[in-house]
């Protein structure tokens, strides 16, 4: 790879740069998107055993402490509670997915990556190919050596191209596929926490 770069090729240089952005990406969503992150395992007990009005105030502090999707969810919700549950759930639905949004945030960048990366490599093989063939005219026969390797430097390029694709391909997949459980979860906790704030109200 090393050797590639040092050719000047601006593919090669192309490629190493989406690689390193497609590296960035896949960390910083490994770290975002991970589960005790998203969703406490603490605010999510708290949410599961809200029994009073009493209980909900002890909620929006432990939400406080423990930032988050859910707890800014939740927190909302508890200070909508005197609105009424159709109105509460509306916005909670809005803020919800303005949380997802964020979750997906670099997402796509993964998805281009995938695109863009193989269609890169492919150029700069036809690129090297044909600069190869081009010098093939003056070149003596004691050359063939230099054109070979001229030959192999290009193939290169497009197995660079595979190789950042099919990572990105592998994060991107799993990352929405997270992203789609998280929501999931989340939409559940709050439906039921919802369901028995307003439960409990008409007591």
């Amino acid at each position: 790879m090393w050797e590639l770069l040092r050719s000047g090729d601006p593919f090669m240089i192309l490629l190493a740069l989406t690689s390193v952005v497609g590296l960035t990406f896949i960390i910083e969503r490994g770290v975002a998107l991970r589960w005790s992150k998203v969703i406490p395992a603490g605010v999510k007990e708290g949410a599961e055993n809200c029994r009073a009005l009493e209980d909900a105030d002890q909620l929006k502090g432990l939400c406080a402490v423990e930032p988050s999707a859910l707890s800014r969810l939740l927190s909302a919700a508890v200070e909508h509670q005197h609105w009424t549950r159709i109105e509460n759930a509306d916005t909670l639905q809005t803020l919800a997915r303005h949380e997802i949004l964020q979750l997906e945030r670099g997402l796509v960048v993964l998805e281009i990556i995938v695109g863009i990366a193989p269609l890169l490599g492919l150029v700069g093989t036809i690129h090297g190919l044909i600069t190869s063939f081009s010098n093939l005219g003056g070149a003596s026969m004691g050359d063939n050596v230099a054109f070979a390797r001229g030959i192999a430097l290009a193939l290169n390029a497009t197995l660079m191209g595979l190789l950042i694709a099919i990572p990105s391909l592998i994060a991107w997949s799993y990352y929405n596929k997270k992203v789609e459980s998280i929501a999931v979860e989340m939409e559940t906790l709050c439906d039921e926490f919802l369901r028995g704030l307003y439960r409990r109200k008409k007591k």
